[in-house]
């Protein structure tokens, strides 16, 4: 029996003609297969983009943790990496994890941009391959996945208990962890 007008060894162009009944559906279908492939290559670079975007995030939040908390319990790590991001949420701070964590701002008393993380000053080295760097990058995820102390809501500084700084006194103390004070 086989298909009308089919022959062994044509394009399968006439199956397709068979199938619709004239070529002038194939620039309309065409057109549909490269606009659905078109619409997936974009989806894809965007999570491709998204998740470059995250990771880049995780390493600078991990880079902070590390620095400032680096030898803390883990509450005092995740609660240095909430400061971070709730700097990030707040409308006073930049809103990118890097820039947050690497921003400067002019201090009129010293007469020059201040870091207001120190350490982003010093160009400090990092051991990526010591038991420190793992367990803050793991911190980082955490924190970007939302964990977080209830107590540190809305707080965006902390120093080391260590220290006096004086704008800590026109703030709120929120919370003592680790070798940490955090304010509101």
């Amino acid at each position: 029996m086989g298909l009308p007008n089919f022959r062994p060894g044509r394009l399968w162009l006439d199956h397709w003609r068979w199938r619709v009944g004239s070529r002038d559906w194939f620039p309309l279908v065409l057109l549909l297969v490269l606009l659905v492939l078109l619409v997936l290559l974009i989806l894809f670079v965007q999570s491709a983009r998204a998740q470059a975007e995250r990771e880049r995030a995780v390493r600078c939040l991990a880079l902070n943790v590390y620095h400032e908390a680096r030898g803390e319990s883990r509450a005092g790590q995740l609660a240095v990496a909430q400061i971070t991001l709730n700097r990030v949420a707040s409308p006073r701070f930049p809103d990118d994890v890097c820039a947050v964590v690497f921003e400067k701002r002019w201090d009129r008393l010293r007469g020059r941009y201040v870091a207001a993380f120190s350490w982003t000053e010093l160009s400090p080295d990092t051991d990526r391959s010591s038991r420190a760097w793992r367990q803050s990058l793991a911190v980082a995820r955490e924190a970007l996945e939302g964990a977080g102390d209830p107590r540190l809501e809305g707080a965006l500084f902390y120093h080391a208990r260590h220290i006096r700084p004086s704008w800590a006194r026109r703030k709120q103390l929120v919370a003592r962890i680790g070798r940490h004070r955090f304010y509101r």
